[in-house]
């Protein structure tokens, strides 16, 4: 891991300093941007180099400002459970923010080359007290990411196999798919393992699966790392 101060986020990135990528800074003018870009600290990690550990503390929130990262949870056996996988603009780290006693309850990994920006819980206090309305939008945040986990946990135990990997092929539309004549192409950010790890069933399933659903005519596969999605709105009638 490399580390060095960022007085200027965007020399190292041809997308621009990682603060403006933030949805909770969105409503910040380029001045206040400028501001909270001195004070970020850049780190940059290999693929698959851990940011950070479970049960460790942290004072820190992470930006993402370059490259994807993957949140994860082992069982007591040792199996992975992938939490989601994080890209460009994505944070986190929040939960430290408000109570410096907690420990991280999830490993981050660098799925690919990542470029991370760092600012300290004192950091984030300054930019509070200045904003009042961004420490409203980090607690939507931590709403949402624990509604996130427990729907996962209940899918997990409850929803048939192809349903919860039709649900993980409607959120990668989303987040990694780009509209294309046929429909939307999706870029895989993970190898069939992990992917089977995520919706928490074996490899061998994934792929009979999405054979399947390939048969149905609703997608097709393109190699390992893609998959063109033909027919999204039947893809959601599974899931509904």
């Amino acid at each position: 891991m490399k580390e060095h101060s960022c007085t200027r986020c965007d020399q190292y990135s041809d997308s621009g300093p990682c603060p403006r990528k933030v949805p909770i800074f969105i409503s910040l003018s380029d001045k206040e941007i400028l501001k909270i870009t001195r004070m970020v600290s850049q780190k940059q990690f290999k693929k698959g180099q851990a940011l950070i550990h479970e049960g460790e503390k942290s004072d820190k929130l992470f930006i993402i400002n370059k490259g994807q990262v993957k949140r994860s949870k082992f069982t007591v056996n040792g199996k992975e459970q992938i939490l989601d996988i994080m890209t460009c603009g994505d944070f986190f780290g929040e939960m430290n923010l408000f109570n410096t006693e907690e420990v991280n309850n999830f490993t981050a990994y660098a799925i690919d080359d990542t470029e991370i920006c760092v600012l300290t819980k004192d950091d984030i206090d300054v930019i509070m007290s200045a904003h009042p309305d961004i420490a409203i939008k980090l607690l939507k945040e931590v709403t949402r990411r624990l509604a996130h986990t427990e729907n996962l946990a209940q899918s997990l135990a409850t929803k048939d196999p192809e349903v919860r990997i039709a649900q993980m092929i409607v959120e990668y539309c989303d987040k990694f798919g780009t509209e294309v004549k046929e429909g939307i192409l999706i870029s895989l950010p993970i190898t069939r393992e992990e992917i089977a790890s995520y919706v928490g069933v074996t490899r061998e399933t994934i792929s009979r699966k999405l054979g399947k659903f390939e048969d149905l005519g609703l997608i097709s596969l393109v190699g390992n790392k893609k998959i063109l999605v033909k027919d999204e709105r039947s893809l959601i009638e599974y899931i509904e």
